[in-house]
C-alpha cells in the first residue's frame, strides 16, 4: 500500500491516512457563528476520504479575528454549531480537528476579494488591533496596533484556554494552536514585531514565553489522551534563515517538552517582503524533516504538496508525518480519492460514501445510468 494510506496514530486518536485538509479560512461566519455554508463545506472535504479535517482559525475572542467574517469560539453559545461540524466530520470516516487562533495586528481585515486589507478604522465594522509592540505590518495591513499590556497578555491566553474548553466540548479531538503566518504568537515570537522591553521581549527566552506560556495552560485543560499540536512559522526567508530555524528547534524542544504532540510546519509571514521558494514543490520539507529528525516530535506541512507524487516522496522519504493538501481538496473535494486512484491503491472506494464509491468504481454500466 502507499504510504500515503498507511494510517497514522497520535495519542489515541488514529487516521485513516496520511493526508490532512489544513484550516483554510472561509470568511463566512456572522459574528462568530457558523452556518449553512460551514455545514456543508467540512463535512464534503471529509466524505472526499481525508484522514484530518482541520476547521479554519476560529478566533478565541472577537478582537482576535482577522476579518468580521471569521468563525469564533468565545462565546459557549458557538458550540453548538461547532458540534454539529464536527459530528459530520467523524460520521464520514475523517477525524475532527480545529485551529484556535488570536491574529494580533492582522486583525480587523477585510476578507481576501473585498481588499484583504485592513479596515479603516474609523469604520464601525473594524476594531483596534492589539500586538506585542506598536508596530504595523505594512504594505495592505497598515493600522498601528495597540502594544499589549501584562494585562492583555494573561486575558488572551485565558483566552485561549476557554477557546480549547469550548471546542472540546464540540466534540473536536484534534487541537491545533495556532502559532504562525504573523499573528498573535508569531508576533511575540520575530524580533521583527517584538520591540518589547519587559518579561515578553528581547532574548528569544522572553519572546518564546508567551506561546510556551499559552501551550501550558491549554495542555491543562486539553485531555491527555488527544492530540495537541501548534502550526508555527520556522523560517521567515529574510537572510537569517539559519538563525530561525535554529531557535524554531530548541522551541519545538521546550514545546515538546511542555506536552506538544505535533508540529506543523509553516513559513512566519512576519513580513510583507519575504523571498519564499514559491515555485519549488515541498520547498518546506527539508526544513521539516530537520525539526522532525533533531527534535523527534512528529511534524506535518503543507505548501507545494498537492501533486500525489510529491506527496507520497515526502512521506517516504520521512520528511513528515502528514501532509497537508489544501486548494486541491477545495478544487475537488474528494482530492484524497483521486490520489488514491492515481497511486494505484487497490479498493478506494473505501475512501468515499457508498453512495459515491458503488457507481464510481463498482459499475460498468453507461456513466449516465444510476437507476434512478
Amino acid at each position: 500500500m502507499s504510504s500515503l494510506f498507511q494510517p497514522f496514530k497520535l495519542k489515541d486518536v488514529q487516521l485513516r491516512n496520511r493526508i490532512a485538509v489544513p484550516p483554510m479560512c472561509q470568511y463566512s461566519a456572522d459574528n462568530g457563528f457558523t452556518n449553512d455554508w460551514h455545514q456543508v463545506h467540512y463535512p464534503g472535504m471529509a466524505r472526499g476520504g481525508a484522514g484530518l479535517v482541520i476547521v479554519e482559525a476560529t478566533a478565541v475572542s472577537p478582537e482576535g479575528r482577522i476579518s468580521p467574517r471569521c468563525t469564533g469560539l468565545w462565546d459557549d453559545a458557538h458550540i453548538e454549531g461547532m458540534a454539529t461540524i464536527a459530528a459530520s466530520i467523524k460520521a464520514a470516516g475523517a477525524v475532527a480537528g480545529i485551529q484556535i487562533a488570536h491574529a494580533g495586528r492582522k486583525a480587523s481585515a477585510n476578507p481576501p476579494w473585498l481588499g484583504d486589507d485592513h479596515i479603516a478604522a474609523q469604520d464601525p465594522d473594524g476594531w483596534q488591533p492589539i500586538a506585542p509592540s506598536p508596530l504595523a505590518f505594512g504594505a495592505n495591513l497598515p493600522r498601528t496596533p495597540k502594544e499589549m499590556t501584562l494585562a492583555d497578555i494573561e486575558r488572551v491566553k485565558q483566552d485561549f484556554v476557554d477557546a480549547a474548553r469550548r471546542a472540546l466540548a464540540a466534540g473536536f479531538e484534534w487541537l491545533e494552536l495556532h502559532f504562525a503566518h504573523g499573528y498573535l504568537a508569531q508576533s511575540f515570537l520575530s524580533a521583527h514585531s517584538n520591540h518589547r522591553t519587559d518579561q515578553y521581549g528581547g532574548s528569544f527566552e522572553n519572546r518564546s514565553r508567551f506561546l510556551l506560556e499559552t501551550l501550558a495552560a491549554v495542555r491543562a485543560v486539553w485531555p491527555d489522551n488527544l492530540p495537541l499540536t501548534a502550526r508555527m512559522g520556522v523560517i521567515e526567508y529574510d537572510g537569517k534563515d539559519e538563525e530561525t530555524v535554529a531557535e524554531s528547534i530548541t522551541l519545538t524542544h521546550l514545546m515538546r517538552q511542555g506536552g506538544l504532540d505535533l508540529l506543523n510546519v509553516s513559513v512566519n509571514f512576519v513580513i510583507p517582503d519575504g523571498n519564499i521558494p514559491w515555485a519549488t514543490p515541498a520547498f518546506l520539507a527539508p526544513v521539516a524533516q530537520r525539526i522532525r529528525q533533531e527534535t523527534g516530535i512528529a511534524v506535518a506541512c503543507g505548501w507545494g504538496i498537492d501533486d500525489p507524487l510529491v506527496a507520497q516522496r515526502v512521506i517516504d522519504q520521512q520528511q513528515m508525518d502528514l501532509v497537508m493538501i489544501g486548494r486541491a481538496h477545495l478544487a475537488n473535494p474528494h482530492y484524497t480519492y483521486a490520489v488514491a486512484q492515481t497511486l494505484g491503491v487497490k479498493s478506494p472506494t473505501g475512501l468515499l460514501p457508498t453512495q459515491y464509491g458503488h457507481w464510481l468504481a463498482r459499475y460498468r454500466g453507461p456513466a449516465s445510468e444510476t437507476r434512478s
